[in-house]
């Protein structure tokens, strides 16, 4: 059936035109050689190859640009990307055969319509321009012809997509449900159990006790894998004491520094520039007359940090040094020159001089030299080491012939300290497999270390009789949680017979207007759950590790559907339930005609594409 131009929404059409014309550009001519002329056949439909190799391009050059490189075809196609593409192409051809089985298109009036307000087929004067039209398509290596049965197609699909979309409304009840659920709040009453509310003490266990306890909780006393690792290493700071520097290096470091061992007297100085004398000093009378300098910096369009120029000397400050290194702190001058005009300057603390001699300086040079000659030695020594493990030599040979230092660890994730406190080294012992050839890396100091993996232990409980102490701790705390939260069910029975919880003994805490997604700090993370399954008035005991809590829910209050977020979170679940049952159903009548229409597959064709990107 045919359908005229006043039935299509306009802004339907131009999300079509442009989804379709940007699909199109920026290939060039696409065909393929050879006689394969479709990839699939879905019905009465066909997905071309030049289709296929056009849209297999186009999401691959997007993959490109996110990854930001390019993305070899072999590596798409790991990821699906084929597959991806191909079925989109299917699911567009069963939709258009669908179409054509019902009738369903568009007159040329409505092609006609689209094509005159597409910007591209335009002229200066921005009207329709076939010249135009005429060379994007030629470019695209597409007849008028086709290019308009391809946009009569994918008008008449999406009409066909929005009959099924439009329109999908769930009912009120499933709105309120989920309003209900998300905006109801609770407010409750809660007090801790500790040690002190128990009547009676821990029982003492005996072995089987322990015992029984260690085997039902063996995965908290059990290592995880670890990797008994060989290293060789030599750092800046172990060499530290044997590096020599000789007097004129420190002398000249000395020298090369003496600007910040030696510093004049400062100030820190804010500076507010004016455009002329008389605006400076009109605003000199209004700091006489009351106003702050903060007010002169804030109606200039200003913030303080806008005019702080830090710590100063007298002679940066030019003509305006003698008499700002005059001021008190606090104090702001009269009007005085600077480099872009009069100005007004505000001393905020005074920076005594600072005179660091050679003697006094000289063991900070030193560590500094020191260091830096350490770092050199040990680059030059990396290399040497790397010679002798090429040449067979072990890391215990390496520890006898160089300054580096051979350890062993046991090493697991999480482990730190010593040369586990280094993310090269994590990252290597983590990384090596067992006959790994040893090999020279770097550490983040400037040090360098080898190491080799000499066995990996899996998994294992530690002994019952290291971790005794462990179980014992771990056996009494959930003693003294049993027994808290016995007590804290008994006093929860008498707060909902009556009694308030001062007569019970206890220190109440009230929560009002909480939601299931509030935080409360200290306390068990299923706490708010279960006070929202409970009915006012109603108290109920929550366990928590060696104490317990007692929760009286005193009232629940409805959401509020007057509220403004109420009234914007109705609106979100509405759009959003709809959008859902509109996806599951386009997907459900796509797959339905997919299977009707039935669905060949030429995979020579589609690894001719494939080939054609290579």
């Amino acid at each position: 059936m045919a359908m005229g131009k006043g039935k299509l929404s306009k802004t339907l059409i131009w999300i079509l035109m442009g989804l379709l014309f940007v699909g199109l550009a920026g290939f060039g001519a696409t065909s393929l050689t050879g006689s394969a002329r479709s990839v699939a056949t879905v019905g009465e439909e066909e997905v071309s190859t030049d289709a296929y190799l056009l849209a297999l391009r186009n999401e691959l050059n997007a993959m490109s640009a996110q990854a930001g490189r390019s993305v070899p075809m072999s590596e798409a196609q790991s990821l699906g990307l084929d597959r991806q593409v191909l079925s989109q192409l299917v699911t567009a051809a069963a939709l258009d055969n669908e179409a054509g089985r019902i009738d369903l298109s568009v007159g040329d009036e409505v092609v006609a319509e689209q094509l005159l307000q597409v910007p591209s087929f335009q002229g200066a004067d921005g009207r329709f321009n076939r010249e135009a039209y005429r060379f994007a398509l030629r470019n695209q290596g597409l007849t008028e012809a086709e290019f308009e049965e391809r946009l009569r197609d994918e008008t008449a699909r999406s009409i066909l997509q929005s009959a099924l979309i439009a329109g999908n409304a769930l009912p009120d009840t499933y709105i309120d449900t989920l309003l209900a659920y998300t905006g109801e709040t609770r407010d409750f009453t809660w007090a801790r159990l500790g040690p002190s509310a128990m009547q009676t003490g821990l029982p003492e266990p005996d072995e089987a006790d322990l015992r029984a306890y260690y085997e039902e909780n063996i995965a908290a006393y059990t290592l995880p894998e670890r990797r008994d690792i060989t290293y060789v290493w030599i750092t800046p700071e172990m060499i530290l004491d044997t590096v020599e520097v000789d007097e004129d290096a420190l002398r000249a470091a000395y020298e090369e520094r003496e600007a910040e061992f030696n510093m004049p007297e400062r100030r820190l100085v804010e500076r507010l520039v004016f455009s002329d004398e008389a605006a400076a000093a009109a605003a000199r009378e209004r700091l006489d007359g009351g106003a702050s300098f903060e007010d002169l910096v804030t109606e200039r369009g200003l913030s303080l940090g806008d005019v702080d120029m830090g710590d100063v000397t007298s002679e940066a400050l030019g003509a305006a040094g003698e008499a700002v290194f005059s001021a008190d702190i606090g104090a702001v001058t009269d009007p005085l020159p600077s480099g872009l005009g009069p100005a007004l300057y505000r001393v905020n603390a005074i920076l005594d001089a600072q005179n660091t001699p050679f003697e006094e300086a000289r063991p900070v040079l030193r560590d500094a030299l020191a260091r830096d000659r350490a770092r050199r030695v040990i680059e030059t020594l990396a290399g040497e080491m790397d010679d002798e493990l090429a040449a067979g030599a072990t890391l215990e040979d390496l520890a006898e012939t160089t300054e580096g230092e051979l350890g062993r660890i046991d090493w697991m994730p999480g482990a730190d300290g010593g040369i586990a406190a280094y993310d090269a080294f994590r990252e290597a012992a983590e990384e090596t497999a067992e006959g790994d050839f040893p090999e020279i890396r770097q550490l983040g100091d400037g040090g360098v270390f080898a190491l080799r993996l000499n066995e990996i232990a899996p998994p294992a409980p530690q002994p019952f009789e290291e971790v005794r102490d462990r179980v014992r701790q771990g056996w009494d705390t959930r003693q003294q949680t049993e027994r808290l939260t016995a007590r804290a069910e008994e006093l929860a029975g008498e707060l909902e017979a009556g009694q308030d919880f001062a007569a019970l003994g206890l220190e109440p805490m009230r929560e009002t207007g909480l939601g299931r997604n509030a935080q409360i700090a200290d306390l068990p993370s299923d706490l708010l759950q279960t006070v929202f399954d409970l009915a006012p008035g109603a108290a109920i005991a929550v366990p928590g590790t060696g104490e317990a809590f007692l929760v009286r829910l005193d009232a629940i209050t409805p959401v509020d559907r007057e509220s403004e977020t109420i009234t914007a979170l109705e609106d979100a679940l509405r759009e959003q339930a709809a959008g859902s049952v509109a996806e599951d159903l386009f997907r459900a009548f796509a797959v339905d005609a997919q299977r009707r229409a039935g669905i060949e597959v030429n995979q020579a064709a589609i690894n001719s594409v494939h080939a054609y990107i290579q």
